[in-house]
């Protein structure tokens, strides 16, 4: 188990190495702590930086969060994926808000209960946000202990994750546990990386079984594989000549859920009766556009664009809350029409506005 030289030679590397000017660690509040550590959820920190400073510069606490609508907390989350995230993130902001009065909860099992934070991330918000001593076990964290103490088996195995956070539990010092739990981080993004690690600036080569062994490519070992299933489907970009495109608002729960998509349909058939059903062109023929890929953590999607021209901005598409005209045009967190947009969607609709059908290609 690590002594405290373990957590005194990654204080002193961080002195000297560690990252100290992200914009979270500026005044670091509960709120900013828990903002960021959820952006940095499966995102690499330089795309969540700029992400970051708009979402703060909207929602500034907890309260702002809560107030807005959740179309324009996903707005300013579009692009970074994972949407889950920014529904947990409002959802969470309403409790704080609203039960315990704009303050987060003093203590892992309470934050624990809020949506979309578990044991690390609750230990962050109390280790950098509140100053109360908790361990951490994000998956840099986890790759530096695993190598560090030649882990077998797959981190997020459950009984390889006990013992890890027994071992995070055990080598997070009682004082600057702040600037260890910080530096913990950024020894795993910066030189424990899961490939090329740099080995020589690690302080913690000497002590490192994995790094003795010759076995750091090898560990942490990786989720073990399974092949994804593809699915196939069409999405209809009806557009009209006043420049506005249809957009429908998918469901609460699901692939992309809250977000605003184009109609989705199982083929070209289908996509072609929605149009004469709902008296969107008289014309049956749609133009297909290449096919676009997009994979999930668990299957592959392909996704058949469909363009169709409308001769105005019928109503007769338009149940309350679920359809959309809107105005093509640059998709940025600027624009008026502020909603919560699916990366391939906003793809699309920047290529819908310029009339470019596929990515370098003209049109």
């Amino acid at each position: 188990m690590p002594s405290s030289s373990f957590a005194d030679s990654v204080l002193h590397w961080f002195s000297r190495s560690g990252r100290h000017h992200l914009p979270w660690q500026e005044n670091p509040t509960p709120y900013r702590v828990w903002v960021s550590e959820i952006m940095l959820q499966q995102t690499q920190v330089s795309t969540v930086i700029s992400y970051f400073q708009r979402f703060m510069a909207r929602f500034p606490d907890v309260y702002a969060l809560a107030a807005a609508p959740l179309d324009e907390v996903l707005h300013h989350w579009t692009g970074l994926g994972y949407y889950a995230r920014a529904r947990n993130l409002h959802r969470s902001a309403i409790i704080v808000s609203t039960q315990f009065q704009g303050a987060f909860p003093g203590n892992v099992e309470r934050l624990c209960e809020l949506p979309g934070i578990g044991r690390s991330t609750a230990g962050a918000i109390l280790a950098l946000g509140s100053g109360v001593r908790a361990p951490i076990l994000d998956g840099n964290v986890k790759r530096v202990l695993c190598r560090y103490h030649a882990i077998e088996g797959w981190p997020d195995l459950p009984a390889v994750q006990k013992s890890l956070w027994v071992i995070a539990e055990e080598a997070t010092p009682f004082s600057d546990f702040a600037r260890y739990t910080q530096a913990m981080m950024d020894l795993g993004a910066t030189v424990c990386t899961r490939s090329k690690p740099a080995c020589l600036l690690c302080p913690l080569q000497t002590g490192c079984q994995a790094h003795a062994a010759g076995r750091v490519g090898e560990l942490p070992h990786r989720k073990p594989r399974k092949t994804l299933p593809r699915r196939t489907i069409c999405m209809l970009m009806c557009r009209t000549a006043s420049g506005h495109v249809l957009l429908e608002k998918r469901p609460a729960a699901g692939i992309w859920g809250g977000l605003w998509s184009f109609p989705e349909f199982a083929n070209v058939v289908a996509a072609q009766q929605f149009c004469h059903a709902r008296r969107l062109g008289s014309s049956t023929t749609l133009e297909s556009w290449p096919v676009v890929q997009h994979t999930f953590s668990h299957f592959h999607l392909e996704i058949t664009p469909l363009v169709a021209d409308a001769a105005q901005m019928t109503d007769t598409v338009m149940e309350a809350g679920r359809w959309l005209w809107y105005p093509l045009g640059p998709v940025s967190v600027t624009q008026t029409t502020a909603v919560g947009l699916a990366a391939p969607v906003r793809d699309l609709l920047q290529r819908l506005a310029t009339g470019i059908a596929a990515p370098g290609t003209p049109s």
